[in-house]
């Protein structure tokens, strides 16, 4: 076992950039015209409604009541709480104290009110913390399934790692992948993918932890990007080892998210806030080179590693890098990757996903397309929701239908075991048979009067700023 080293900051994981929503008008129904068609390389005609819409990274907002039959009673007095403070809502877990940031629920706010300033649950569209609600918003925008990163303990769970009795740390997170599979995924079968979070603090307790989960069902964890960040070994450790063999047991994907590392890349205190939200997927680049030279896929070559929300544009160069790397120096360097290429490692062990990136599908046979995955991003403000049916047929533009079906759903499905089609007929999980559900559904943009973030904002600004 380890201890967690440097302190944790309470957790203010942003990654935001301006939101790609299709602008429709400010009163929007699920009441649409059949969407716009393609014609395919057979010449049969491709339409929107017709595709099936998998999503690999969402976000649940948490409940207030989410420990609620899932803890112990003895540790009920020490669950994290929602407290109010100056007309905001927050969660407090022993000492730290948690903001709903508005920034990561802005679904149905005018792009004006994006910001960090947190806000309570009434602010918010219900779809991000109801789950009745969340699917019937999964159902306006077409969307069959998604899988649910954590907000209130850090993408990464590191909430729980800063507990100061890590026997209460271990029952809040067994208590909230509890939560998570056994009532947000259980609600509604077929249609969640069920996402646990990581005992952070000890690698043995985390591959128990997966292997439990896995019995309930949930086939996907997420990790840090860089743990060595929050105090724990590095990618390069083999200190995580039993976590690796567990995941391999079980067929479980390792979820990495940008953010997850708690770091802002920050090139100045100065630089506006556009340079910070610029370069957040830089972090995912980084962590793809620590798994790459890490050993990690040679000891254990069935291992599948996601680079979550990390796009897929950039991947041809870096695999080009990688590879020049390792023909130029791994005489010296002493590299050894049992044969193989480092592209081919990452081709084989690596799920690389995507919101809106048509220059890496334009370029996506430079990588492998059997491993390239959706997301949408609900409720940030890097989603595309509720158009992005629309928005991603825009960027498949000459696709065949064969790989949009890999791209949009067939890819995340062998991924992450999920089988919505064991649940409901394929017709009736395509774009138009979902939207059929929710006749009506209000999609309109609606104002808070949360205060947005202040013009002039820096990135500096916003890494020092909590609750």
């Amino acid at each position: 076992m380890w201890i967690l080293g440097p302190r944790l900051h309470p957790a203010i994981l942003l990654h935001a950039a301006e939101n790609t929503v299709l602008q429709i008008g400010n009163d929007v129904s699920c009441d649409a015209a059949p969407g716009p068609a393609r014609a395919n390389q057979g010449g049969v005609e491709l339409r929107i409604e017709d595709m099936i819409l998998v999503s690999v990274d969402d976000h649940v907002v948490e409940p207030p009541d989410l420990f609620e039959g899932h803890l112990p009673a003895k540790y009920m007095d020490e669950a994290p709480r929602v407290e109010e403070k100056r007309g905001a809502e927050f969660w407090v877990y022993g000492e730290t104290v948690v903001p709903n940031i508005g920034l990561n629920a802005v679904a149905g706010r005018p792009k004006e009110e994006y910001g960090i300033e947190p806000s309570s649950f009434a602010d918010m569209r219900p779809g991000c913390y109801d789950i009745g609600e969340r699917i019937a918003d999964m159902d306006a925008a077409g969307i069959l399934g998604s899988l649910n990163f954590p907000s209130m303990p850090g993408f990464a769970g590191r909430l729980f790692a800063a507990s100061k009795d890590l026997d209460v740390g271990l029952a809040m997170a067994r208590a909230y992948n509890d939560w998570h599979i056994d009532e947000w995924c259980a609600h509604e079968p077929g249609r969640m993918i069920p996402l646990a979070i990581p005992i952070l603090w000890d690698a043995d307790l985390l591959a128990d932890e997966v292997r439990r989960v896995a019995a309930k069902g949930c086939h996907a964890v997420t990790f840090s990007e860089n743990p060595d960040a929050l105090g724990f070994p590095s990618l390069h450790s083999e200190a995580w080892d039993p976590f690796w063999g567990a995941c391999c047991d079980e067929g479980t994907v390792v979820c990495l998210h940008i953010g997850s590392s708690g770091r802002l890349a920050l090139t100045s205190p100065d630089a506006p806030i556009d340079v910070m939200i610029t370069l957040q997927p830089m972090n995912i680049v980084q962590a793809a080179a620590d798994l790459v030279w890490s050993g990690i896929f040679k000891r254990f070559p069935d291992l599948t590693i996601a680079l979550s929300e990390g796009g897929i544009g950039w991947i041809p160069y870096f695999l080009d890098r990688i590879d020049r790397t390792y023909e130029q120096h791994r005489l010296w360097t002493g590299q050894d990757l049992g044969g193989l290429k480092p592209s081919e490692v990452f081709a084989r062990n690596v799920i690389t996903c995507f919101i809106d990136d048509p220059i890496g599908i334009e370029i996506r046979h430079r990588t492998n397309v059997d491993h390239i995955t959706w997301e949408c991003d609900f409720p940030h403000s890097d989603s595309t929701w509720p158009n992005c049916p629309e928005r991603l047929m825009q960027a498949l533009g000459d696709v065949p239908d064969d790989e949009i079906d890999k791209i949009t759903h067939l890819n995340a499905m062998r991924a992450f075991t999920f089988d919505p089609f064991a649940f409901r007929p394929r017709e009736d999980c395509t774009v138009g048979a979902l939207r059929a559900r929710v006749p009506g559904r209000d999609l309109t943009t609606r104002t808070t009067h949360v205060k947005g973030s202040e013009r002039g904002t820096t990135g500096a600004d916003l890494a020092g700023r909590t609750a």
